[in-house]
């Protein structure tokens, strides 16, 4: 880690407690609902798919959430920024948050919305579908923004799903500014095909004006952005868009790509597919760990791998251990 920084990464995302439940392919046409996709909800459907749901799973995720706790699982220091309610999952989510090693402080909603759940549902290829229901974190703005946590962060990542509401969007170029301004880096995941379809062009933006200097997205998110179904022609306009882009390729492994070298890692071998939930959000976790601990991008990438590989073995997205000590075993100097 740099000497002027006290964090790895600071993670900035939607603060959402996940209920699991496993299903058959059946319930998802019953529902009408596509496949792998991630839908925003309202409180009254939130409630009835609940009330259709089996036997279910509750954990603190949330897609940044996810990154900053795999990095405090491999030994790092994260600080997370997301708004909870002063209710009973608020009070659930900030303590899983500290208890993994996350330095999380933002402050609480009072008297407002309560804090934001997501429905996710398995089939049995391990792939899942997200329900989300958004409440008190739609409320995360640039209050929030802690200038001295951004200032001591070696890289500050955010998650495209934040990009909706606007105040988040100016809490995020307020922390770009930050960052810059103390010569950190400044990263985003573009998390879903469908968050891209919808801001394309400002994301493209970000990245051509030097907002972001880090991009993380899975082939489906890279080929949409520059509206391709060729990964190679995405692949070429991403290298030319001056940004380092981290690439996941599922069962390929994933990609580390910028004007100057473009590498490729094998996909660590899984045994057992349980859930896919996390995946990208783990990779993350390590490719930041690595980027802050100066390895090189082929390392970083590997390290990624590894973290999403543990991660898929089982429900839920977050490490059930150390990942410091799969990492060791793996060969890394953590």
């Amino acid at each position: 880690m740099p000497t002027n920084t006290r964090f790895d990464a600071l993670c900035i995302g939607n603060a959402i407690c996940d209920v699991f439940s496993h299903v058959e392919e059946d319930f998802l046409r019953a529902e009408e609902l596509a496949k792998g996709s991630m839908r925003l909800i309202d409180t009254d459907e939130a409630v009835r798919l609940f009330g259709k749901m089996g036997q279910t799973v509750r954990i603190s995720g949330g897609s940044a959430g996810n990154t900053a706790a795999g990095i405090a699982s491999l030994g790092g220091a994260p600080a997370f920024f997301g708004k909870v309610a002063e209710d009973e999952l608020g009070d659930s989510y900030a303590h899983d948050m500290r208890g993994t090693g996350v330095h999380y402080e933002t402050a609480r909603l009072k008297n407002d919305l309560p804090t934001a759940r997501s429905m996710i549902l398995i089939t049995p290829d391990g792939e899942r579908t997200m329900n989300t229901y958004l409440g008190a974190c739609i409320k995360f703005g640039p209050e929030d923004v802690d200038p001295d946590v951004v200032a001591a962060a070696a890289v500050t990542y955010m998650e495209g799903y934040l990009w909706d509401p606007e105040e988040a969007k100016k809490a995020f170029l307020k922390s770009a500014d930050i960052a810059h301004s103390h010569g950190h880096r400044v990263a985003i995941t573009l998390s879903d095909s469908f968050c891209v379809d919808r801001y394309r062009s400002e994301f493209i933006g970000l990245l051509k004006d030097g907002v972001v200097d880090l991009m993380f997205a899975n082939e489906h998110e890279l080929k949409a952005l520059y509206q391709t179904a060729d990964l190679d022609t995405a692949i070429s306009a991403a290298r030319e868009s001056g940004a380092l882009t981290a690439l996941t390729l599922g069962e390929n492994g994933a990609m580390a790509i910028s004007r100057e070298e473009t590498v490729q890692v094998a996909a660590e071998k899984v045994d057992n597919v349980v859930d896919l939930t996390g995946a990208g959000d783990l990779f993350a976790s390590g490719v930041l760990f690595g980027l802050a601990r100066n390895y090189d991008l082929k390392s970083a990438a590997e390290l990624g791998c590894l973290c999403a590989s543990n991660v898929i073995s089982h429900v839920g997205a977050r490490p059930e251990r150390p990942l410091k000590q799969a990492a060791e075993q793996g060969g890394f100097e953590i």
